[in-house]
């Protein structure tokens, strides 16, 4: 089956643009100019991504966001936006988005950022029991990279966004080594930080506040003045 595509966005023109391009590429490509129509292609269609825009009428992208992420089997989320200020897209994020693209986009772009959330997003049932290797315990929690679920040491499970759990996986598998921006942004969506993109500090600072006794000094993810980010805590594997 084909991956579904919803695109939400108030210009005729770009949905069209969209549509058929993505299209080409085997994906099943819906449209929506504003909430509610976003929400019909939802329940209809249950897309894998939505691609959604920020400045639409009458409902605000970044609410529209939260919405999608608060669902049972929330879809990927990549917001396509011709704000420029960096506050939009880290506010994106912090709602919840995999990803964003601003306007003007190049299509080859978008379309390979469309790919690198499916990759992410897309879980498939295992046949077996999840091999010991993709379980990894630190200080009590336990992350399992097949089933992508966290465990507190109390045994309550927490739930992370993708870009949340793909942090935490990357530092689980780089302990005690100081990692820049650029090298976290490579090892979780293979591609580098821009020179105004905070999107790793955004996820950094939420993933705090969930692994975190207290968030305000971290005793897990360490800042490295000058460097990034070090993940300090013994990691075993089973």
């Amino acid at each position: 089956m084909a991956d579904r595509i919803l695109v939400v966005d108030d210009e005729e023109d770009i949905r069209d643009l969209l549509a058929t391009y993505l299209s080409g590429f085997g994906f099943e490509v819906a449209a929506a100019a504003d909430g509610p129509s976003m929400r019909v292609e939802v329940s209809r269609s249950r897309p894998d991504i939505v691609l959604l825009d920020l400045g639409l009428p009458g409902e605000d992208g970044l609410s529209l966001a939260r919405e999608l992420r608060a669902q049972p089997r929330p879809p990927g989320i990549i917001i396509v936006t011709g704000r420029g200020q960096a506050v939009d897209r880290i506010v994106g994020l912090e709602m919840g988005a995999d990803d964003y693209v601003a306007k003007p986009f190049d299509l080859r772009e978008l379309a390979a950022r469309v790919r690198s959330v499916l990759r992410r997003t897309k879980v498939e049932a295992p046949p077996d029991p999840p091999a010991a290797r993709d379980c990894f315990d630190f200080a009590g929690w336990r992350i399992d990279l097949s089933s992508r679920s966290l465990t507190r040491p109390d045994g309550a499970a927490v739930p992370l966004t993708t870009g949340e759990f793909d942090l935490l996986a990357t530092f689980v598998r780089n302990p005690n080594r100081a990692l820049s921006r650029d090298q976290l942004m490579e090892l979780m969506h293979h591609r580098e930080a821009g020179p105004f993109d905070r999107a790793i500090d955004v996820q950094v600072g939420r993933l705090r506040r969930k692994i975190e006794r207290d968030p305000g000094e971290p005793e897990l993810i360490k800042s490295v003045r000058g460097v990034g980010y070090l993940f300090t805590a013994r990691v075993s594997t089973e």
